[in-house]
């Protein structure tokens, strides 16, 4: 439950928006220079999250694992802001992501555990009687685990193909931010997150806040400008990730919801463009020069 509700932590600098209102830290990726992240750059993670489109699909594919669980679901739709302002929700979603992966490591430990003290507070029943408290490490492991799994896959779909051996890396890079995440059972390997899937398969369902969230995904502007007419074809490539059975248990198997083979093939076409488009500005161009590294090293290189 992470993503769902991440708080503002007290600094760096807060930036105001015109009216005054607060809106996330600025975080200065490129200083100070040479300070190492909690991945390294040649990590699998720096390359995966540097791709909007990974970015958008995994991220739904996650929170779909997520949501068919039902004390995480509780937790989100009952603390979450995501029911009333979504964008809002996306932004921080992404805010802490890359600070989690591009922040020099003292400032992404900063941020993590400011998430980890808020949802020491989230707290409650589930509709039908059962207790739920987010810092469960139970929930933050499957938490964890569908992380992992929907940016991961997400990216090897639609954007570069990983290797066996690169989806195992990218779980043991991840642990340094899992533990401090308090995920200390997060998978760490592709055999444990298909493990961790079977052993709460039977706790997953269906239910009517799966669709409002596929309702808000399609309609809130939740990824860049040049990739907003291709957002509804992006949600459904979300759901083909999912594996078979966990479509069929969340009732996602229907047609409104299934991948074309003319909409793959143009998700695969924004996947690829983005990986040879080093965007000016942003965490993973600023904290590619933080380390000494080019600009373009994340968009140049073939291997993560």
């Amino acid at each position: 439950m992470r993503e769902q509700a991440i708080p503002l932590p007290p600094d760096p600098v807060p930036v105001a928006a015109p009216g005054g209102k607060r809106i996330l830290p600025r975080i200065d990726y490129a200083n100070p220079p040479g300070a190492p992240a909690l991945y390294p750059p040649d990590s699998v993670a720096w390359a995966v999250f540097k791709n909007p489109v990974a970015l958008f699909v995994g991220g739904i594919t996650a929170v779909l694992l997520e949501l068919g669980e039902p004390r995480v679901r509780s937790g989100v739709w009952e603390h979450s802001i995501f029911p009333t302002d979504p964008l809002t929700r996306l932004q921080r979603t992404g805010y802490v992501t890359h600070v989690s992966v591009y922040a020099p490591a003292s400032v992404a430990t900063k941020v993590i555990t400011g998430v980890t003290r808020m949802h020491e507070r989230v707290r409650g029943q589930t509709p039908r009687g059962e207790a739920y408290h987010a810092n469960d490490p139970e929930l933050l492991d499957w938490v964890q685990c569908t992380v992992g799994f929907g940016f991961m896959e997400a990216y090897s779909a639609y954007c570069r193909t990983l290797t066996p051996a690169e989806k195992d890396r990218s779980y043991v890079e991840a642990r340094p931010s899992a533990e401090l995440f308090l995920a200390h059972g997060a998978p760490l390997s592709v055999a444990e997150q298909q493990a961790q899937f079977e052993a709460m398969r039977p706790r997953l369902e269906p239910h009517a806040i799966i669709g409002d969230f596929l309702d808000i995904m399609l309609a809130t502007r939740g990824v860049p400008l040049p990739l907003r007419p291709f957002q509804g074809m992006m949600v459904r490539a979300a759901i083909a990730l999912l594996p078979d059975w966990a479509r069929k248990t969340l009732e996602l198997d229907g047609a409104e919801w299934r991948l074309r083979g003319w909409e793959l093939r143009t998700v695969r076409t924004l996947g690829a463009l983005f990986e040879r488009l080093p965007i000016p500005g942003t965490p993973p161009v600023e904290a590619s020069k933080r380390l000494g590294l080019p600009a373009n090293y994340l968009y140049r290189r073939r291997k993560a």
